[in-house]
């Protein structure tokens, strides 16, 4: 039997984390207006996020939590921005700002902030590189009655609109409401 000599052994099992470090990026705060610059930071370096979620975790309390990934052929073609708001109005108006700017929703979460409030927090993106950025419309459905919701989503639907997220929020306005959000592309 032939013993293989440390560095081929190290050559082996020591690039896995390296390479996967190369290829995700966790990313998290308690602040929200730095977590669209790490993930504008991150995009820059060729990352595109995966996904988000809010919650209390072991070290760093309530945290918006980030994963980026990357590809081995990625360009930092991709900017983010990140609202958070507890009114509903205010991110509907936010969310079509971002829309008219050629920003497409990506994910959202609950997030408590630092003010004692909870948020809702939406993820958007936009390809930097494309010549013509699709455009949506984007409209915020917030209920405490899930039986008031599915009326308006499926109206929502039936005018063209399309679901893309969905979350449980104890929104300044509303108290505890469940918060749809639905798009429609613009011609």
């Amino acid at each position: 039997m032939r013993i293989l000599p440390s560095a081929v052994l190290l050559a082996i099992f020591i690039p896995s984390p390296l390479l996967a470090q190369d290829t995700l990026r966790l990313l998290a705060t308690n602040k929200t207006s730095t977590m669209e610059k790490e993930m504008n930071e991150a995009a820059e370096a060729g990352f595109r996020f995966a996904d988000v979620m809010g919650g209390e975790t072991s070290f760093g309390g309530s945290e918006v939590v980030v994963i980026m990934v990357r590809s081995s052929d990625a360009k930092p073609t991709f900017q983010y921005k990140l609202l958070a708001t507890q009114k509903t109005s205010t991110m509907q108006k936010e969310m079509q700002e971002a829309g008219d700017a050629g920003f497409e929703y990506r994910g959202q979460t609950i997030f408590k902030s630092a003010f004692g409030g909870t948020e809702v927090v939406v993820l958007l993106e936009r390809d930097k590189a494309a010549e013509t950025s699709m455009r949506y419309e984007y409209r915020l459905l917030a209920s405490k009655r899930t039986s008031t919701l599915q009326k308006e989503a499926a109206d929502a639907i039936a005018a063209g609109y399309e679901f893309v997220g969905l979350t449980v929020a104890d929104t300044a306005i509303g108290g505890d409401e469940v918060v749809c959000i639905v798009r429609k592309k613009l011609q």
